[in-house]
């Protein structure tokens, strides 16, 4: 089971929040759709996903993304996917 906590914060504080879940397992081949649809429930702009980004999420169950991580103007600090299923 995928259950993904994606929160949008806004000077330290959470402005949007949003609960990612699927039934099946997580397959990191398919994890930008999950990220384009968790930002389309938010209505923000979807980041760009590196390699990186999914290592951090698979070894630390978190993943942060800057603004520096958006193609466009943001108007967030950043927006944080937690893995709340472990």
């Amino acid at each position: 089971m995928i259950k993904i906590w994606a929160k949008v914060v806004k000077k330290g504080k959470i402005v949007k929040q949003y609960t990612f879940e699927r039934a099946e397992n997580i397959d990191y081949s398919c994890f930008f759709d999950y990220l384009r649809e968790i930002c389309e429930n938010l209505d923000i702009a979807t980041p760009v996903l590196i390699k990186q980004h999914l290592f951090n999420f698979a070894k630390y169950n978190v993943l942060r993304f800057s603004a520096d991580d958006f193609m466009e103007n943001i108007s967030f600090d950043k927006l944080v996917l937690e893995n709340i299923f472990v």
